[in-house]
């Protein structure tokens, strides 16, 4: 880190004190409240998430046409294209969508852009595809929302298009397409952020009915938590549902794909949120990153067990080339940056030889590090195709959406971008950036920083606890997992340093009080030195699977006084 962060309490909402009860503390109350809870109606659901919960289908706009179009190709015998995305929210909804809409009788195909041939997106390229499988409709899974050039190609072809995307809409679709989409004008559905898997869930569901079609919703919902999780969507109302439901039935899946998947990434239920963003996430992403994501689709629709494994051995192979890129391109385009000085509000940085796939899980890291929005970009020929990510209080889509016309492509989501530059442009174009970022954003939202949930002295820290703070999960986007202010307390014993770099720390602190509690550190070795001294601990409480008992994992730590 370049500066030391700041220790900062969090704002406690006023209306707190209400949602405490016998059941809930004023400590889950604050919590509560803070991810956006407003009454003790909303706690109960919040803390207890079932499919009663989830909205009717048909309250999105459009649903109701796109099921009717697909009832009707059933009756006629026409064939279906689903044009997905090569992340796992794309992969995970052409899948959910194909198994449904084969369940009710359709003939249905898949069609997945190739990241390093195609590019993102649904493109007249992908018309010509379905053409040539003889579909007359296309549906588009996470994507397609400013796909103007491939409707008009596909109304030239006489294929009916319907477009469901989660992502923000740009300029107005043409009127052949039906869009499916929460967050487009006139759309009153209670709950805008589904991912891209949750709107498939959607329309498959609605298919289904129409179709008088009985599905097995458990099984739809270990695939949409899947997407819904690992796209970092809000993890609040029906996201909340989706994502927790479908963790609890992910360990029991029949699937032979997700099962030889879990195999390889050494993981076993119950599962959590963490899981699918470390473990399951990552190999299902990495082919598509890299190059191909039909491994991943065929893996989530297999039957035979042993080609699963085979797959699932292809998909974490794939994860470690990614692993090895994505740390290349890291540590290149940050010594780059931080060459730069004063460091820019927004981090900007392009190279010939960076693998594009890997450029947005980079922008990530390297944003949180540097505490700015950052974009890569990688040079192909006459153009740059990047990924920008960025940082609490910033919303890059926006501030970026008004250089849209001078860009090739451009989307995404308020804190998560994709781009296409003319490489002539870009230049001028950081410059601009640079000097708009610098006005606009003032300069507190560009300092380290954490802000934690709680504080609290060792001896509070224990099982019973971690037990109540579970009843949050799962934790993602707008619900994170509560930062600890802990402490003070000292080592009792040696630190131990273990990993295959030997870069990872575990030890046992006691509090004041005489409580104990495991402490980890991933890639702390160098920091060790500041646990000899008595310290407070900022850091996320965690279930030890081995042991089974709680474990805190250090974010920071700073000298305090000990009196114990």
């Amino acid at each position: 880190m370049t500066d030391r962060a700041e220790w900062l309490p969090a704002s406690t909402p006023e209306h707190a004190s209400a949602l405490e009860s016998p059941g809930i503390p004023a400590w889950m109350a604050e919590l509560l409240a803070r991810r956006g809870v407003a009454d003790a109606a909303e706690a109960a659901r919040f803390l207890n998430p079932s499919l009663d919960h989830l909205h009717d289908p048909f309250l999105l706009a459009g649903l109701d046409e796109a099921a009717d179009r697909l009832v009707l190709a059933r009756d006629a015998g026409e064939a279906v294209a689903i044009v997905g995305d090569y992340d796992v929210d794309g992969v995970s909804a052409t899948a959910l969508l194909l198994a449904v809409l084969r369940a009710c009788g359709l003939t249905a195909h898949e069609i997945l852009p190739h990241r390093l041939k195609e590019g993102y997106g649904f493109q007249p390229v992908h018309v010509e595809k379905a053409v040539e499988l003889g579909c007359s409709v296309i549906v588009t899974v996470d994507c397609g929302v400013s796909s103007t050039d491939a409707i008009d190609a596909a109304s030239e072809r006489e294929v009916d298009v319907i477009i469901t995307d989660h992502h923000l809409p740009g300029e107005e679709l043409p009127p052949s397409a039906v869009l499916v989409n929460p967050r487009q004008e006139g759309c009153e559905y209670p709950f805008p952020d589904l991912a891209g898997v949750g709107l498939a869930f959607k329309l498959a569901l609605g298919v289904a009915e129409r179709c008088g079609r009985q599905v097995p919703i458990e099984a739809l919902l270990r695939i949409a938590c899947l997407g819904t999780i690992a796209d970092l969507v809000p993890l609040t109302g029906e996201n909340r549902v989706i994502a927790a439901l479908g963790l609890a039935e992910l360990g029991r899946t029949p699937s032979p794909g997700l099962q030889a998947l879990f195999k390889v990434a050494g993981i076993k239920p119950p599962f959590d949120a963490s899981d699918v963003g470390f473990r399951i996430g990552p190999r299902l992403n990495a082919a598509g990153r890299l190059d191909d994501a039909a491994s991943a689709l065929e893996l989530l629709l297999a039957r035979d067990r042993r080609r699963a494994q085979q797959l699932a051995e292809e998909l974490d192979r794939w994860n470690r080339s990614r692993q090895a890129e994505e740390r290349r391109v890291f540590e290149e385009a940050l010594e780059r940056l931080r060459q730069r000085d004063p460091l820019p509000a927004i981090a900007v940085a392009w190279d010939a030889t960076w693998h594009k796939g890997v450029l947005g899980i980079a922008a990530g890291r390297i944003a949180r590090e540097l505490h700015r929005p950052t974009l890569l970009l990688a040079e192909e020929e006459d153009r740059a195709v990047g990924s920008g990510r960025s940082v609490p209080g910033i919303e890059i889509h926006r501030f970026l959406s008004a250089w849209q016309e001078r860009l090739t492509r451009f989307g995404g989501h308020a804190q998560a971008v994709g781009m296409t530059v003319p490489l002539a442009a870009l230049a001028d174009l950081r410059a601009e950036w640079e000097a708009k970022a610098e006005e606009d954003w003032p300069e507190d939202l560009l300092r380290p920083r954490h802000r934690y949930e709680l504080e609290l002295p060792t001896e509070a820290v224990d099982g019973s606890f971690l037990a109540r703070l579970e009843a949050l999960e799962p934790f993602g986007q707008s619900n994170s997992r509560p930062l600890l202010r802990v402490g003070p307390m000292e080592l009792v014993g040696a630190p131990r340093i273990f990993g295959k770099e030997n870069d990872h720390l575990s030890a046992v602190a006691r509090g004041e009080d005489g409580g104990r509690l495991e402490l980890i550190g991933w890639r702390w070795r160098d920091r060790k030195g500041e646990l000899e001294t008595a310290f407070e601990a900022l850091g996320y409480l965690e279930r030890d699977r081995y042991r089974n008992g709680p474990v805190l994992r250090l974010i920071d730590v700073r000298p305090a006084a000990f009196h114990g």
